[in-house]
């Protein structure tokens, strides 16, 4: 904004101020970042629309308004207390509408005006003033006015020797300049002063204390722009070519000393001493430190190297060397803790329980290293929460799914931008103690690239033998990972690397049967729902059969999340009906009416939907969500003896399916099939669904089953199921995962389920009653299982032949 004095003779403006009359009301245009003073001329840009309603009525009644300055230029809007009583009346010399809807005038001031009364404030300001006449001083010395207004010429001159932006015309008229009133104004306006400290000039009455307050500012910016040439010249001298990059923060330095701000540097380095003494370092991590603090306190410290130690001093500082958190070691306070918790896993429970027994008798025992293996949905995850709660622990949980880099773990070495711990650390930083329960969950699910392999990182982390020296790449200083508790997670054995499965205890959860699922709905999950979506029981509550309608027709799944999903959707859908109607009848979730709020049925059970046929065997099968039934399906047709296979098999399902056929083929005659029939017939044997992946040696037999079925014309049970590997001359191999695929069997409505007899030892792991649902018969030969499959298919249950 550009400013202009009028250039004219001082009797000439003495005599147009005494003779210039203030109408009786004006318009009153509010500024913001300026005081206007009398006799500048200079271009305003308005752009509200009550500023630009006071300027039209300006230019149709004599070009006269008055300008007064906002008290906080941030008020859009201002009103009558936002607005200082005393301003400049001006005169508008042109007025230039702007494209963008602003305007733009040029004023020009003529004298002081007081505001005395907002006459309408609507559509623009309308106001009565009067004129704000300058006050005679009494007794006051022309030697001393003249001794201010010499001094204000003189530190004028000095301001633009020193660099300061004002005009030479400026100063000359500065210089021609006797009255001390306007003398002052002039000064004040060229100063660039806040608006509050141009404010209380013009409000000054007196032109000699005008003009002292004037000469107040003219020696603080004189002896600014003195300290700043000094800084200038001693930082310049101090820099050497390569430090030529830190001119300016040498420049803030210069600044706080000579304002007289304390040094910090001192301060700083006898705070990071008290929180390390008070951290209680292992002696080999004190000594180590001891010298980065050294280096630290010789370093410049805005350098960049200084920033770095600064932040390693601080991860240093709160990483918890020696805090730990007392171990609740009431063991039956805990067994209560996580039956609450949890329903079943008596196995997980048993042996947290037993863990707190060997801690209470020996003090000093290293943390487990606990893997839970199964299905998704099974409370692998709650699971870890519920023991740190039971020992009174903190509990963090790292998510390893898609983790690639061994960084992640062992963190990133000091000498890389933007280092940091790896998450080890962090976790530990975050919980505050150095024995959390830690879950790294997801294990089975680590990756590698170019960047390393972080199970081999988690290595060291989960060996006992080695993970009280852990060494992280930024902290570089062994810490005791001993006292950790870690637990782990996977759906899979078989992605988690060998050597860390070694390290590990295994304990697996298999999937929850239909009572299991009940009893947890009952307890955890219909009451954590209703509470979710602002019910009580007095609104909605769910009978048993409504629950093991959800669980069988709308959920497949080894674990919970599905189930929960669904009670989630019902509750839902009756808070809507609440929160519509105000209040709603309580509903009592049934059997029968469970369809309007899930819809129809999702899945049926196999039995419904199959009778004995021929060529159709029922298969199991063990996927990371679960046990799963399959039916392989086998066709004949005329051609030269071709086996197809379809259906997403993998090499090893594939490899059971040809040995199933070369069985067949070798014992054609006993098992009553043509013996010319891979001459004359091709086979075809579909896995569905065929979109799905499918592999594993268990599903020879019932291969064989299928095959035997379809080329001798006789039907298999549909009520049973069968599981186990086969060999060329027959025999029947042990198969993994047997109590996932009983429960998958018993859900699906299966009576019988034919087992390797090898398997008869994981009898023991089913609960009791799924046997009594279920008829085990074990078999050694390919010859007992096609005895069982085709027998009293009209329907007669083979005799039970396990328990």
């Amino acid at each position: 904004m550009t400013e202009k004095l009028i250039e004219k003779r001082e009797e000439n403006n003495q005599d147009e101020q005494s003779e210039f009359k203030i109408p009786e009301f004006l318009p009153l245009l509010p500024v913001r970042d300026i005081v206007v003073f009398p006799y500048m001329i200079l271009p305003l840009y308005v752009g509200r629309d009550l500023s630009i309603t006071a300027v039209n009525e300006a230019l149709a009644s004599g070009r006269i308004l008055i300008l007064v300055a906002q008290k906080d230029q941030g008020v859009d809007e201002p009103g009558p207390d936002d607005l200082y009583r005393v301003g400049t009346v001006v005169t508008v010399i042109r007025m230039v509408k702007m494209p963008d809807q602003r305007v733009k005038i040029l004023v020009q001031g003529l004298v002081k005006g007081r505001v005395k009364e907002f006459v309408s404030q609507k559509p623009y300001f309308k106001v009565s003033v009067e004129k704000f006449e300058d006050a005679e001083g009494k007794n006051v010395s022309s030697v001393e006015i003249e001794a201010l207004a010499r001094a204000a010429k003189e530190q004028m001159a000095k301001l633009l020797e020193k660099g300061k932006m004002i005009s030479p015309d400026i100063l000359a008229v500065v210089e021609s300049l006797d009255d001390p009133g306007k003398l002052a104004d002039l000064v004040a306006s060229n100063l660039g002063l806040k608006v509050d400290e141009a404010q209380k000039v013009l409000e000054t009455a007196s032109p000699m204390q005008r003009l002292k307050k004037v000469n107040e500012f003219l020696g603080r910016e004189v002896e600014l722009l003195t300290i700043q040439e000094k800084i200038q010249t001693q930082a310049h001298d101090e820099l050497s070519k390569t430090q030529r990059e830190y001119f300016l923060r040498e420049q803030m330095k210069q600044i706080q000393k000579e304002l007289g701000d304390s040094d910090d540097r001192g301060e700083e380095i006898t705070e990071i001493k008290a929180k390390l003494e008070k951290a209680n370092l292992p002696e080999i991590v004190a000594k180590e430190v001891n010298k980065q603090v050294s280096r630290f306190s010789k370093m410049h410290p805005d350098s960049a190297e200084a920033t770095t130690v600064r932040t390693y001093l601080d991860w240093i500082i709160d990483v918890p060397w020696s805090v730990s958190t007392p171990d609740a070691l009431d063991i039956i306070k805990a067994k209560r803790v996580l039956d609450e918790d949890h329903f079943d896993l008596e196995k997980i429970k048993e042996r947290i329980l037993e863990y707190l027994g060997v801690a209470k008798l020996k003090k000093d025992m290293k943390g487990p290293i606990l893997c839970f293996l199964g299905p998704p949905g099974t409370g692998k995850t709650s699971l870890g929460k519920s023991i740190a709660r039971a020992l009174g622990r903190k509990f963090i949980r790292m998510s390893l799914g898609g983790v690639r880099d061994e960084s992640e773990i062992r963190g990133h070495r000091r000498t890389y931008i933007g280092a940091l711990p790896g998450r080890i650390i962090q976790g530990l930083k975050q919980a505050g103690s150095n024995n959390p329960v830690f879950m790294l969950d997801e294990i089975d699910k680590l990756g590698s690239d170019f960047r390393g392999d972080p199970s081999s990182a988690l290595l060291e982390v989960l060996d006992p033998e080695q993970n009280h020296s852990f060494q992280d790449h930024y902290i570089g200083l062994p810490f005791d990972l001993s006292k950790t508790l870690f637990l782990t997670t996977a759906n899979m054995s078989d992605t988690i690397p060998p050597a860390l499965k070694d390290r590990m205890e295994i304990i697996r959860l298999s999937g929850y049967t239909e009572e299991e699922k009940l009893e947890i709905s009952k307890k955890y999950l219909v009451p954590r729902q209703i509470e979710a979506h602002g019910l009580t029981v007095k609104n909605i509550s769910f009978d048993d059969k409504a629950i093991k309608a959800v669980i069988n027709g709308h959920t497949r799944e080894a674990g919970l999340r599905n189930l929960e999903r669904e009670i989630a959707t019902i509750c839902r859908k009756h808070a809507l009906k609440v929160a519509t109607n105000g209040k709603s009848k309580h509903l009592r979730v049934t059997e029968k009416n469970i369809h309007d709020y899930l819809g129809v049925v999702k899945f049926q059970r196999e039995d419904e939907k199959e009778a004995a046929q021929v060529g159709v065997a029922t298969g199991l099968a063990w996927t990371q969500f679960g046990g799963e039934i399959m039916h392989i399906e086998v066709t004949t047709m005329k051609g030269k003896g071709g086996l197809t296979l379809t259906g997403k098999l993998g090499d090893v399902m594939r490899e059971s399916a040809q040995a199933a056929y070369s069985y067949c083929r070798a014992n054609a005659v006993k098992l009553g099939i043509t013996p010319e029939f891979a001459a004359e017939n091709d086979i075809h044997v579909h896995v569905p669904a065929g979109a799905i992946p499918k592999d594993g040696p268990s599903a020879g037999i019932t291969i064989a089953v299928a095959l035997a079925s379809a080329l001798s014309g006789r039907p298999v049970r549909n009520d049973v199921a069968m599981t186990g590997e086969i060999t060329l001359r027959g025999r029947v191999l042990p198969i993994g995962g047997l109590k996932e695929k009983t429960l998958a069997a018993m859900q699906a409505g299966i009576t019988s389920v034919i087992i390797p007899y090898n398997n008869l030892i994981d009898l023991q792991e089913i609960p009791d009653y799924v046997k009594k649902n279920l008829t085990f018969i074990p078999v050694k030969t390919v010859g007992a299982v096609l005895k069982h499959a085709f027998n009293a298919v009209a329907g007669k249950p083979a005799k039970k032949k396990g328990k």
